[in-house]
């Protein structure tokens, strides 16, 4: 299950295990076409937390992590920026990033 980030949450979530945050946004069309890969990840890595940020409702904390572009992809582990993914990228191009988040 993908969950939906608010400001409320972001911190509770990022700071526990592997987490991947989706920055996106309704408009954003590339946003779209990624989605389904991170349902199909998010089923697949169950070990791993999967999260949306609407950049659109809460720009703070996108301006905050400093996305520019959309859809963005941050992998976090305990609450430590790992690494980021910008644009729409090959399942396979974010299944390794899953796999070194994990170890």
């Amino acid at each position: 299950m993908i969950k939906t980030l608010k400001n409320e949450n972001f911190e509770e979530i990022v700071s526990k295990g592997p987490v991947v945050i989706d920055f996106w946004a309704e408009w954003c069309g590339p946003c779209r076409m990624l989605a389904p890969t991170i349902d199909q990840l998010a089923e697949a890595y169950p070990a791993i937390t999967f999260a949306k940020l609407n950049v659109d409702e809460y720009p703070e904390i996108a301006s905050r992590y400093g996305v520019m572009s959309i859809p963005t992809l941050m992998f976090f582990k305990d609450g430590v920026l790992k690494d980021t993914s910008i644009g729409v990228v090959p399942k396979g191009v974010i299944e390794k990033k899953l796999e070194l988040l994990q170890t």
